[in-house]
């Protein structure tokens, strides 16, 4: 398993326009790493969650949570992916998550309870362009912390800190959030024993 969690700084809390999906607080860019962290060729990764956490306006914080294994008739493209967020943004929640389409889930949850509980599970790491090359540490189940285009603020970035095991880099320069994740995938596939398995276990066909 690998997960992916997204700081949007400004991603609307509301339902939003899908004609203006970028004027949402920038959410074009949530769901680019939706699209990148789920999807293959053909196929959606099955064992991968992606977290997108919204501070924008009018509501903040809420989690929007993606499970590859279960989320059905999602697309790749940036207009279906914001349709499954919208629907999420559209109901009344509180700290557990509610299930609101096959395989897609919403909370609010501070950022502390929220990788408090996912560090139960993964191994956070936090992607910041000063970290230690991706491709020289070790994962079990790793979790990356990524953020949008304004990065991470301070006080965002110090409640990482306080659960990340490491942080780690994929290049010299600030990449896009969503080619962060893709170089992330690139190098955990490397990695993995028997790519017949990987291809027969953890990726589901449309």
């Amino acid at each position: 398993m690998r997960a992916f969690l997204i700081v949007g700084n400004k991603a609307f809390t509301r339902p939003f326009n899908l004609n203006d999906i970028p004027g949402a607080g920038r959410m074009d860019i949530m769901c680019r790493c939706v699209s990148q962290a789920l999807f293959v060729s053909h196929g959606i990764r099955k064992d991968v969650e992606v977290y997108l956490f919204l501070l924008g306006q009018p509501d903040p914080p809420k989690c929007v949570l993606i499970r590859g294994s279960e989320v059905k008739r999602l697309a790749p493209d940036e207009r279906n992916i914001a349709g499954h967020i919208n629907k999420a943004l559209s109901f009344d929640v509180d700290e557990n998550w509610k299930e609101v389409h096959s395989g897609v889930y919403i909370a609010r949850k501070k950022l502390e309870d929220l990788l408090k509980d996912l560090c139960k599970e993964y191994e956070v790491y936090y992607m910041r362009e000063d970290g230690e090359e991706l491709s020289k540490v070790t994962f079990e189940r790793p979790l990356f912390v990524i953020g949008d285009h304004i990065g991470v603020i301070k006080e965002v970035e110090e409640k990482i800190l306080n659960f990340a095991k490491k942080i780690v880099k994929v290049s010299e320069i600030s990449l896009m959030a969503e080619q962060c994740i893709v170089i992330a995938h690139y190098e955990l596939d490397k990695r993995a024993k028997d790519l017949k398995t990987l291809k027969n276990k953890d990726i589901r066909l449309f």
